[in-house]
């Protein structure tokens, strides 16, 4: 038996025990998403207007670059780790070593490599900027299954730490270069600095470490779940990517870094949310994975949650484009607003029924997800292509329809392997429905009164009434549901002052 607190897996876990953790985790990843996309906010908002657009283009292309390197760090053994309930101490072991191994490597295939992507993009300034953000790959092996073993045991209250560090770090190492005069180099070494960062930090508050170790026949095991969704995430990466790569392609740097910071605000105020809930719901339903009634109920409070927070802020994003790009970055990005309305409608169609794709996971069935992910590039890839015919509002219009496929085909399918009714999705839709529709003539009525006033104030006032207006609805429908978040967050409080 391993004493380790984050190594040691309990064999029987009880949905009660399981919702509260996962429950603590939740509120924890969202207080560390919070606090982090706050501070990039703010130092994007500086940034703006500090660097020019071919900063935060050449930025923008290499962190594409870098994502799509980035699909084989590990093999999708990471996930395969998080999964795996016996040997995991073992499995730990050589997780790490075959991440060091690719990280190394990536970072030392970036040198040959970066000529390719300055040609595709007719952008030689690409080229140093994209080694050196290669040397990622090898900083961040060192602490990616530290990082993993603390989501394995739904440990977010130490995950904060490094993620925080990261963060801060990045941010205020970036801010400090671009008033220094550094361009986009203050971008690129916050990037590294914040990684260097991370690694150190998580390290000082995982216990474990790990020992150099390599199974041929353990690896193949665990990469029978890994290889289905590293090219899932493969795919997805193509999916998430391919706006940029045809924006930079076809309209250059300068719209390239429009369309990537209308992006970025959908990305940081809800698709990032989801994201921070997954990297919760997929331990805590593998934790299930053999309680389909549990699995059920999990997926369809997953739905009602997440419904609740991603309704106000794509409405709001929606209304408010306006003011909130003209507050956050400046008039000098004002051709960012319409793009940002159409990007709006995707997080929220994005959203709904996000996380059912991580029952897929759970239950040891990757493959329904790669399938899906399979279908969304066949649909994403001549719909961006076609939208660009009508400039960057066309390549959201592309997003938002490939978007719309692929949810309506998740949806259907998890009738039969989730036993969820359509009918179901719908009930857990109707509350947030029910308040946004409230929501609206409010939030409205507040642009028409403070049409004439400084956008700060007009963006205020539309907050405000927005936000009473529909928590106002929430207490009426929801009022036990809320009361009972309250009690969780509360109780989280608790344990972190003990």
């Amino acid at each position: 038996m391993n004493d380790n607190p984050i190594i040691a897996v309990e064999e029987t876990t009880s949905g009660a025990h399981v919702t509260r953790k996962a429950g603590r985790g939740v509120i924890w990843n969202f207080l560390t998403y919070g606090l982090g996309k706050g501070a990039v906010l703010v130092t994007t908002a500086i940034l703006a207007r500090i660097l020019t657009k071919d900063d935060f283009g050449l930025l923008s292309i290499a962190i594409v670059a870098i994502s799509y390197l980035s699909l084989v760090k590990d093999l999708g053994l990471g996930l395969a780790l998080i999964q795996r309930r016996e040997n995991v101490n073992e499995v730990a072991n050589i997780v790490f070593t075959v991440n060091l191994i690719i990280g190394f490597t990536l970072s030392a295939l970036v040198i040959p490599v970066a000529p390719f992507f300055a040609d595709y993009f007719h952008e030689p300034r690409i080229i140093p900027v994209l080694r050196w953000l290669g040397t990622s790959f090898a900083i961040n092996a060192l602490g990616a299954v530290h990082v993993i073993l603390l989501m394995k045991d739904l440990d977010y209250r130490r995950k904060f730490i490094p993620d925080m560090g990261n963060t801060i770090v990045k941010g205020v190492a970036s801010i400090g270069l671009a008033y220094a005069g550094y361009g986009v180099w203050a971008l690129v070494f916050g990037q590294i600095l914040g990684a260097v960062t991370s690694v150190i930090l998580v390290w000082i508050v995982v216990a474990w470490r790990p020992r150099l170790s390599l199974d041929l026949a353990l690896i193949k095991s665990l990469m029978k779940f890994g290889s289905s969704v590293t090219v899932s995430d493969f795919l997805g990466v193509i999916i998430d990517n391919i706006d940029y790569i045809i924006v930079g392609r076809v309209f250059g740097m300068a719209e390239l870094s429009i369309y990537t910071l209308a992006y970025r605000l959908p990305e940081m105020l809800l698709i990032g949310n989801l994201w921070v809930m997954g990297s919760v719901t997929f331990p805590a339903f593998s934790s299930i994975q053999d309680k389909p009634a549990e699995m059920r109920r999990g997926v369809l409070a997953a739905i009602r949650l997440i419904q609740l927070i991603a309704v106000p802020i794509a409405l709001g994003l929606f209304l408010a484009a306006d003011p909130i790009v003209r507050v956050v970055f400046g008039d000098q990005w004002l051709e960012a607003i319409p793009v940002l309305r159409v990007l709006a409608i995707y997080a929220w169609v994005y959203s709904v029924g996000y996380h059912i794709g991580d029952v897929y996971k759970a239950i040891g069935r990757p493959d329904i997800l790669l399938w899906l992910t399979v279908l969304t590039v066949i649909v994403i890839v001549p719909s961006i292509w076609i939208g660009s015919h009508f400039g960057l509002i066309g390549i959201a219009w592309g997003h938002l329809f490939a978007v719309l496929v692929r949810r309506a085909t998740s949806l259907t399918l998890a009738t039969k392997y989730v036993q969820i009714k359509i009918a179901d999705i719908l009930k857990e839709l109707k509350p947030a429905f029910l308040a946004g529709v409230v929501m609206v003539p409010f939030a409205l009525l507040a642009l028409k009164l403070t049409a004439n006033a400084a956008p700060i104030v007009q963006l205020i006032s539309v907050v405000a009434a927005g936000a009473i207006s529909y928590l106002a609805v929430l207490w009426r429908l929801e009022r036990d549901n809320l009361l009972r978040l309250i009690r969780m967050v509360s109780g989280a409080k608790q344990n972190v002052q003990a």
